[in-house]
């Protein structure tokens, strides 16, 4: 026996899908043959207000290369032998929990610092329309000065326009010193202090 679906008054006829409905029609009679068919595409889907053109957003924000990559899931024995909650004393010693370790949850306040630094270098490149790579750059270097400690005391906001400034001119994309302060909400002079 074939697992085949097809019209059992038109076995031979070609099947047309209907994806919106999910159906399988009989192209010969017009018999539903098959319901719910799963769709097996992608679930892209569109919230914006535009029409036209496909929006290819997904669920989620892209993972961030130069913060910690720890999206993993733990799935082990429970301290005291007790449930996730901790309070049930009829369950076994090796009942396990279930962790989920996703950034959110578990972002250590150094992840927040750089995170925060990286939203103000990208919004202050928006404005003044700095190519990605230089957002990029600048990110690579905020993150060895933040992590190197070498400007403990500075404030981020200073240290992520000093470093954007110093992205542009290494990528060699002409932008004056005026220009990175006018986008930056901190002094000309603290960020002076912290190019130096």
């Amino acid at each position: 026996m074939s697992n085949k679906i097809c019209c059992k008054f038109h076995p031979e006829a070609a099947l047309i899908e209907d994806y919106r409905a999910g159906d399988q029609i009989c192209s010969a009679c017009g018999l539903v043959v098959g319901d719910r068919v799963i769709d097996v595409g992608s679930e892209w889907r569109t919230f914006s207000s535009e029409s036209g053109g496909e929006d290819k957003s997904r669920v989620g924000g892209t993972e961030n290369s130069l913060l910690g990559s720890d999206l993993s899931t733990m799935i082990g024995p429970s301290p005291g032998g007790r449930g996730a909650g901790g309070s049930y004393s009829n369950m076994s010693s090796d009942a396990a929990i279930y962790t989920n370790r996703s950034r959110p949850q578990t972002s250590s306040t150094n992840d927040r610092a750089l995170m925060d630094a990286f939203r103000t270098m990208s919004n202050m490149s928006d404005r003044i329309n700095l190519p990605r790579t230089i957002t990029d750059r600048a990110n690579v270097l905020f993150k060895m000065v933040y992590e190197g400690r070498n400007l403990k005391g500075r404030s981020n906001s200073a240290i992520a326009a000093a470093c954007l400034y110093i992205a542009c001119r290494q990528d060699g994309v002409p932008r004056t010193f005026k220009e990175i302060v006018a986008v930056s909400a901190v002094s000309k002079k603290e960020i002076g202090r912290v190019f130096k």
